[in-house]
């Protein structure tokens, strides 16, 4: 059996280049002690002899990482890649890395998730959301590091936030939907209370129909969230048989507003000639489908972006502005008037 390799180390290279370990060590953490040519020249060997820096080593010792932790609900929904994108993008280019959290829609996991981040020394966490257990939330409030709530205006904000009121971008749709005439209006979402954020919309919409003066029970659960595009169809169908004279539905995700899409053509019913459909977050699927959606932008790269600059402004020694609100745009397309 062959014995595994050694990897190179820091003493390696000293030697190949004739210099003390201590330089080398300062090349990597461009020590202004060593010259701009030493330090290339440490770098160019490391290179060579495929040495790679061990920086959690060095963070023990300055207690300090290269990392931002974030936490999100979903690692298949094209809003919060988006957000993510955005993030990691603005963070690298500042040689930050972004190290991920995957929660499932489910808060004691995200509490989980955010002691096990903490314990790794990040430079900075964000979290989706601004409502978490009792003991997540004690966990964030007594860091030392920059705290940021994304996709969310939270009532009691622990740190920064970067996001929006999902109760108000809902009430958009439901205001428009109303004033070209839609009166039976319907909601399709995910069992209250595991998603805050589909709860909040679903909140939104009732609060929308009772201001406007009416029904506000047609209340469609689609599921445990995240919500598919199979259980935005079923949904549909429930909604259909239950309230068959349904004049618009608003669906939590662009994603269940197109499988509602998709079985109204199955049934031969017309889009939005019988029925309108509104979605939420702007997916490129949304866009290309026949007939488009109506949909809300909650500009899911741009949280991601202003996330970074708030940071890395702070890690800077900057104060910014503590929040910062985004403001969805409502788009209307061919699934609505």
């Amino acid at each position: 059996m062959i014995p595994p390799r050694k990897p190179p180390t820091m003493v390696d290279i000293a030697r190949e280049m004739g210099v003390s370990p201590m330089t080398v060590s300062r090349a990597f953490k461009a020590d202004s002690l060593i010259s701009k040519e030493t330090r290339e020249a440490v770098l160019e060997m490391a290179e060579r002899l495929g040495y790679v820096f061990d920086s959690t080593a060095a963070n023990l010792r300055s207690q300090k990482s290269d990392f931002v932790a974030v936490t999100i609900p979903s690692i298949n929904n094209a809003n919060f890649a988006d957000t993510v994108g955005g993030l990691s993008d603005r963070l690298a280019a500042h040689d930050l890395q972004i190290l991920l959290g995957y929660t499932n829609y489910d808060m004691q996991e995200e509490e989980r998730l955010i002691e096990q981040l903490l314990r790794r020394k990040p430079q900075a966490i964000v979290v989706t959301g601004g409502k978490h257990t009792a003991r997540a939330r004690r966990l964030l409030e007594t860091v030392s590091i920059p705290v940021i709530e994304t996709w969310d205006v939270p009532a009691e904000p622990i740190g920064h936030y970067v996001g929006f009121s999902n109760s108000d971008a809902i009430r958009q749709m439901v205001d428009h939907f109303v004033a070209v005439g839609y009166r039976k209006l319907a909601f399709i979402g995910g069992d209250a209370g595991r998603d805050t954020r589909g709860s909040e919309r679903r909140s939104g919409f009732i609060a929308a129909l009772q201001a406007h003066g009416l029904d506000d029970t047609r209340l469609i659960g689609a599921g445990t969230p995240p919500i598919s595009m199979r259980e935005g169809a079923a949904a549909m169908a429930r909604l259909l048989d239950t309230y068959p004279d349904t004049e618009a539905v608003i669906c939590v995700s662009d994603l269940s507003a197109f499988g509602a899409l998709t079985e109204c053509q199955r049934l031969g019913i017309d889009v939005p000639g019988r029925i309108a459909i509104g979605g939420f977050g702007n997916y490129d699927l949304g866009e290309i489908c026949v007939p488009s959606l109506t949909t809300i932008n909650a500009f899911s790269r741009d949280i991601g972006e202003k996330t970074a600059e708030l940071i890395l402004d702070i890690l800077a020694g900057e104060k910014p502005v503590r929040n910062i609100q985004i403001v969805p745009e409502l788009i209307l397309r061919q699934s609505s008037r």
